[in-house]
């Protein structure tokens, strides 16, 4: 389980992160509000553990933006020393999944941790996303933002892989095997099809999401900025 931890109070950083470590966790840190909406705008976590009270951005405000990035639906657990019930609907109002009040027994984190990755998961498995581009793998239902995109299985294929790595890197020998299997065809196929896919996906939106990296493969990312 990938988690992201945002705390600015070394010990409980410290001691947050040894404890899901021991239970298996790869955690990642930060110690600032900028800091961690940076990770977890552009990283894929299946947690995001936030203080409330941060240096540079709060918790609420770092969370409020995360809603209205690429990882919308990336689950967020806000700590807080103050247990007045207009902080917690602060919270809340801005996106927040739940709530924990210092100090708390790193049992209890784990639990809701484990609770609500569960919950996220029977939700949203079954549906990819990346900033507008949407995949509902049940109905094979795709759009990209008001409009439906119509794929052949090559395609849906190829999109399914890079859409369930973003925003990693996939290999071309990655994309030919999940297409082909071992009887893979000659690199302009791939070529070709990756076009088609393009085309597609891309060519009629202001921004593409479908990247080529140089010698290694391709990667499926929203990259604020870059236009088509």
């Amino acid at each position: 389980m990938q988690i992201l931890v945002v705390e600015d109070n070394r010990d409980i950083l410290d001691n947050v992160t040894e404890y899901l470590q021991l239970r298996g966790c790869e955690v990642t840190r930060a110690e600032d509000g900028l800091s961690g909406l940076h990770l977890a705008a552009t990283r894929s976590f299946d947690m995001v553990i936030l203080d409330v009270m941060l240096p540079g951005m709060t918790g609420t405000q770092v969370c409020q933006r995360l809603r209205e990035s690429s990882r919308a639906d990336t689950p967020v657990i806000m700590l807080t020393a103050r247990d007045a019930l207009t902080d917690r609907l602060d919270g809340f109002k801005a996106g927040a999944d739940d709530y924990l009040i210092k100090p708390f027994a790193l049992s209890e984190l784990m639990a809701r941790i484990e609770a609500l990755v569960w919950r996220f998961k029977r939700q949203s498995s079954r549906v990819l996303k990346v900033h507008d581009l949407s995949y509902d793998l049940d109905t094979l239902q795709i759009t990209r933002g008001d409009a439906s995109l119509r794929l052949n299985p090559t395609s849906l294929k190829m999109l399914e892989l890079l859409m369930r790595k973003s925003p990693a890197v996939v290999t071309r020998r990655e994309l030919e095997e999940n297409v082909w299997g071992e009887y893979t065809p000659n690199s302009d196929s791939l070529r070709s099809n990756l076009h088609l896919l393009r085309r597609m996906v891309d060519k009629p939106f202001d921004v593409p999401l479908i990247h080529t990296i140089h010698g290694i493969g391709y990667q499926l990312v929203y990259k604020p900025g870059e236009s088509g």
